[in-house]
């Protein structure tokens, strides 16, 4: 701090100086020689007293950034008017506008049906909403059974695409085994829960076409070939 302020009082002292010694050359001048000596000298003085002059470009600067700014904004406006799809899109997907975004759970349609394969299992599909266009990133949802930790399904690595888009009549699929073991353990539930990813702020809460009995479950990744996620452990 000291060497700074001892920095700025030296630039001070010269600026002084400067301003005195044109002081000093407009009296040896006629009239005139000092009315024009003393208008364009000492805004110099004054300048070179200050930040180096940048307060002058500073000025300019933003008038430039401003036309700049303005550009982009009306090209964005442009494209989102000529999109169409936020009116479409507004309702439960968070104002996005519909385009290059990855999913949330509230940009999907699920359906959920009941499948014989490897001893039962859900097949879940998602679908884009209505004017969403948008890509799976996350390569396995998050799903659980209630609240509790045992609850929750483990992942098992089948299939996947990353990322899968999804838009108009394009779907993925996920499999969900709720029972893994041969026990005749496990509890009843009548919804399950999923989502796109773990911190996803809208899950959603699905109807499951019969009641599931839960004991460690298990959850495939996404894929659009639906033969790939019928559930197993390997």
């Amino acid at each position: 701090m000291r060497s700074r302020l001892a920095a700025r009082s030296a630039r001070l002292v010269l600026a002084a100086a400067a301003v005195t010694a044109l002081a000093a050359t407009t009296t040896a001048c006629n009239d005139d020689d000092t009315a024009d000596a003393g208008s364009s000298a000492t805004p110099s003085a004054v300048a070179s007293a200050g930040s180096g002059g940048s307060d002058s470009s500073s000025s300019d600067s933003p008038s430039t950034s401003g036309s700049s700014t303005g550009g982009s904004n009306s090209h964005d406006s442009t494209d989102k008017s000529d999109s169409g799809d936020d009116s479409k899109s507004g309702s439960g997907d968070g104002g996005k506008s519909g385009y290059g975004q990855s999913c949330g759970t509230n940009d999907l349609d699920f359906a959920v049906t009941s499948e014989s394969q490897a001893g039962g299992y859900y097949l879940v599909t998602a679908k884009a909403k209505s004017g969403i266009t948008c890509y799976l990133d996350v390569n396995t949802p998050s799903v659980s059974f209630g609240s509790g930790a045992d609850g929750v399904a483990s992942p098992v690595g089948q299939g996947g695409e990353d990322p899968i888009k999804l838009t108009g009549s394009a779907v993925a699929y996920t499999g969900i085994s709720p029972k893994t073991t041969k026990s005749n353990a496990g509890k009843q539930f009548e919804n399950v829960i999923i989502a796109i990813s773990d911190n996803d702020p809208n899950p959603a809460e699905l109807k499951l076409p019969d009641t599931a009995n839960v004991d460690k479950p298990i959850v495939t990744n996404w894929s659009t070939n639906r033969a790939e996620t019928v559930p197993v452990i390997v």
